[in-house]
C-alpha cells in the first residue's frame, strides 16, 4: 500500500467527523428554532446527522460492487454494537444517564425489532432489494410516529424552543445553518469513498477480510461522530441527546443505512454464516440488553456503562482471535459464555429486584 492510500484514508476520516459535525451543528440549530425537544432532537436530527457517515460508506461500498459489498453489512452492525456498548457505556461513565419513559416505551423496543427484522431477512443467506425497501419503509413509520408523540405533547419541545430564544443567544441565521448542512454532507461523500479505498487497501495487506475491517476500524471510524457528540452532550448536561442519539443511530443504522444500501446495490447483499450465527445475533442481544438498566430506576449508572465497554472489548477481541486463527478463541470465548453473561444477567435481575422493592417500599409508605 503507497503512502498516499494511507494519507487519504486519514483524511476521509477527518472528513467523515468533520462534516458530520457540521451537518449535526446546523440541523440541530434549525430544529430547536422550531421548537423540537432534546429527546426527539437525538432521536431525529442528531441521530441522521452522524449516521450520515455509515449510510455514506455502506451506500458507496454497496455501489462499487462485489469487491466491498461485504464491508457494508459489516460496517452497520459494527456501528449499532460501538452505538450501544461504547457511546451509552462511555457517556454513562461520564455522568449516569436518565433515561425517560419514551425511550422504554417506544424507541428501544423499535431498535429491538429492526434488530429481529435485520436477523429473520438474512436467514435466507442474503438482504435483497425488497427486504431494503421493507426496512426504509419501517423508518419512515418511525418518523413519522416520533412527530405524531411530539404533536401530542408540544408543551416540553415549545418550552425549550423559547428558552433558546430567550436567552440572549443571537437570531438564528437560517441560510447559514442551511450553507452547514450542505458542506457537511459533500464532506461525508468524499471521505466516504476515501475511508472505503483505505480499508479495502488495509484488508488485502494484512489479509484479513473485509467483513472484520468493517466491523471494527471502518465502524469505530465512522461512529467517532455519535461518541464525540454524545459525551459532549452529557458534560453540557444534555442527557436527552447523548441517549436519543445513540439509540436513534442504532435504529437509523438498521433501517435506513442498511434499507438503503440494499435498495441501491446492484446485487443482493451477501450474509455469510459467521454474520449470521454470530454478529446478528449479537446485534439483537445487546438490543435486548438495553432493556434491564433503562428500567432499573430509569438509569444508566457508570457501572453498568463499564460493563458496556467492557462487552464491546469483549466482542472486538474474539472476532480478531477469530480471524487470526488463534489457539486461545475457544477458551476466551468459554470465559465470556459461562462466566461474564451470566455474572451479568444475575447482577441485572438482582438489580432489577432490588428496584422494584424500592418501588413498592415508597408506594406503601406514600399511602
Amino acid at each position: 500500500m503507497d503512502l498516499i492510500t494511507i494519507v487519504l484514508f486519514l483524511i476521509g476520516l477527518v472528513l467523515l467527523v468533520v462534516g458530520a459535525d457540521l451537518l449535526v451543528r446546523g440541523a440541530s440549530t434549525i430544529a430547536k428554532k422550531v421548537g423540537i425537544s432534546s429527546l426527539v432532537i437525538g432521536l431525529t436530527v442528531v441521530a441522521f446527522g452522524t449516521s450520515a457517515p455509515e449510510l455514506a460508506v455502506s451506500v458507496t461500498s454497496a455501489i462499487a460492487g462485489d469487491d466491498t459489498v461485504e464491508l457494508a453489512l459489516g460496517n452497520v452492525i459494527g456501528s449499532n454494537l460501538f452505538n450501544i456498548l461504547m457511546i451509552l457505556g462511555v457517556s454513562a461513565i461520564v455522568a449516569p444517564l436518565m433515561v425517560e419513559r419514551q425511550l422504554i416505551r417506544l424507541d428501544v423496543p423499535v431498535m429491538i425489532a429492526a434488530s429481529a427484522l435485520c436477523l429473520l431477512m438474512s436467514l435466507d443467506g442474503g438482504i435483497g432489494k425488497l427486504d431494503g425497501a421493507i426496512l426504509f419503509a419501517g423508518l419512515l413509520l418511525y418518523t413519522y410516529v416520533l412527530i405524531r408523540s411530539t404533536r401530542k405533547h408540544p408543551e416540553a419541545a415549545q418550552a425549550e424552543g423559547d428558552e433558546s430564544t430567550t436567552s440572549g443567544d443571537k437570531p438564528v441565521n437560517i441560510p447559514k445553518q442551511l450553507g452547514l448542512v450542505a458542506v457537511g454532507l459533500v464532506m461525508l461523500v468524499v471521505g466516504s469513498g476515501w475511508l472505503v479505498d483505505g480499508a479495502v487497501a488495509f484488508a488485502t495487506m494484512f489479509g484479513v477480510s473485509e467483513l472484520i475491517i468493517g466491523l471494527t476500524v471502518v465502524a469505530v471510524g465512522t461512529s467517532l461522530p455519535e461518541l464525540a457528540t454524545s459525551v459532549i452532550a452529557v458534560a453540557r448536561g444534555e442527557r436527552d441527546i447523548a441517549v436519543g442519539n445513540a439509540i436513534g443511530s442504532s435504529i437509523f443504522n438498521i433501517l435506513m443505512v442498511l434499507g438503503l444500501t440494499a435498495v441501491c446495490s446492484p446485487i443482493e447483499l451477501p450474509v455469510s454464516d459467521s454474520v449470521m450465527t454470530f454478529d446478528l445475533p449479537v446485534m439483537l442481544a445487546i438490543a435486548i440488553a438495553c432493556l434491564p438498566p433503562f428500567i432499573t430506576g430509569n438509569l444508566l449508572a457508570r457501572w453498568e456503562g463499564a460493563v458496556f465497554v467492557g462487552y464491546y472489548i469483549a466482542y472486538t477481541t474474539y472476532r480478531v482471535l477469530v480471524e487470526l486463527e488463534h489457539g486461545s478463541t475457544e477458551t476466551f470465548a468459554n470465559v465470556i459464555v459461562w462466566f461474564a453473561v451470566p455474572l451479568t444477567v444475575v447482577t441485572f435481575i438482582a438489580t432489577l429486584i432490588q428496584e422494584m422493592r424500592a418501588r413498592k417500599r415508597k408506594a406503601t409508605g406514600s399511602q
